[in-house]
Parts: C-alpha cells; structure tokens; sequence
C-alpha cells in the first residue's frame, strides 16, 4: 500500500523551528540511550527538500 503524499508550506523561522526541534529530540533520545532512527529520518528528508521560491 502507498503511502499519501503531503505537501508542507514553511516560511524560514517555521523551517529553522523544526530543524532546531528535531535535533534536539535526536540529543535527548541519544543522552537516554534509545534509537534515533525515525528522527534521523525525519531530518534526512527535510534537509532534502530544495526549497521553492516564489
């Protein structure tokens, strides 16, 4: 089964949010010594994106 598509509309200060956000989860979980692979994940394919100009 295919998994839906979605299509995330971010201006730079909500980007950098979510950025900053993720990698302080992937700190936290590391420092508690549990998995980080869905956040890496995560981080991977927002870093990936090539942004749209308008």
């Amino acid at each position: 089964m295919r998994q839906p598509k979605f299509v995330l509309t971010l201006d730079s200060d909500s980007y950098d949010l979510i950025i900053y956000s993720l990698i302080e989860m992937k700190n936290r979980l590391t420092r508690e010594g549990r998995y980080t692979d869905a956040v890496d994940d995560a981080l991977i394919e927002l870093l990936s994106v090539k942004p749209r100009r308008k």
